[in-house]
């Protein structure tokens, strides 16, 4: 069983690690949160599902939406906020990172420009961080709006993989195929090589 996240230090010192799209609208409004139909990368959730940092690449991601989200922030505290993140004690990443190349991570993260939003994934589908929806509803909700569309993208695979996930289950073609309603082949069709790295990934947290 994997270690559960610690974000006390986070929301002590009051971190934004989660932000709603600023200016993309919904184009349906639910009780349980919006849908995007064209969807929408403004959305940042951090640590909201149970996967792992697993890369230094995806390391580096967090922290680049990190300081985004906090201009506020002062370099000494997020040199603090890094050294908590990577504190494998403190259950965010599956593996150790030297204080040297940790300490060049954050001096090119805090030297990029951050007028342009950090790369994100688009997200159709955004439910309210207490929606009261278990990940098997999630996943209901996910298939049948995505089923309107009858087109299935990497976007809707890899929001389908993390409900999953959430639900304690190993991620399979057959079970994703179920989830958006549309034939195996269709998920492989549209599955890159940066999502099945990401599907080994995610199954590989559940051990």
């Amino acid at each position: 069983m994997s270690q559960v996240r610690n974000l006390d230090y986070l929301n002590k010192h009051r971190i934004i690690y989660r932000r709603d799209p600023i200016s993309d609208e919904p184009s349906e409004i639910f009780e349980w949160g919006c849908y995007y139909e064209d969807g929408t990368n403004q959305c940042y959730e951090l640590f909201r599902s149970r996967a792992k940092i697993t890369t230094f690449k995806s390391l580096k991601w967090h922290m680049l939406v990190l300081w985004y989200l906090n201009p506020q922030i002062t370099q000494d505290n997020f040199d603090k906020l890094c050294q908590y993140i990577v504190d494998n004690s403190n259950g965010f990443v599956t593996f150790t990172i030297s204080k040297q190349l940790l300490k060049t991570m954050i001096y090119e993260v805090s030297m990029m420009d951050l007028d342009k939003p950090p790369n994100n994934k688009r997200r159709k589908i955004l439910f309210k961080e207490y929606s009261g929806l278990s990940p098997v509803e999630k996943m209901s909700i996910v298939g049948s709006l995505v089923g309107r569309s009858k087109k299935v993208n990497e976007d809707d695979i890899y929001q389908s993989m993390l409900d999953i996930n959430d639900s304690g289950s190993k991620i399979t073609i057959t079970k994703l195929a179920s989830v958006l309603g549309c034939s195996q082949r269709t998920i492989h069709r549209n599955m890159g090589n940066e999502l099945k790295k990401e599907k080994e990934l995610l199954n590989q947290q559940l051990w």
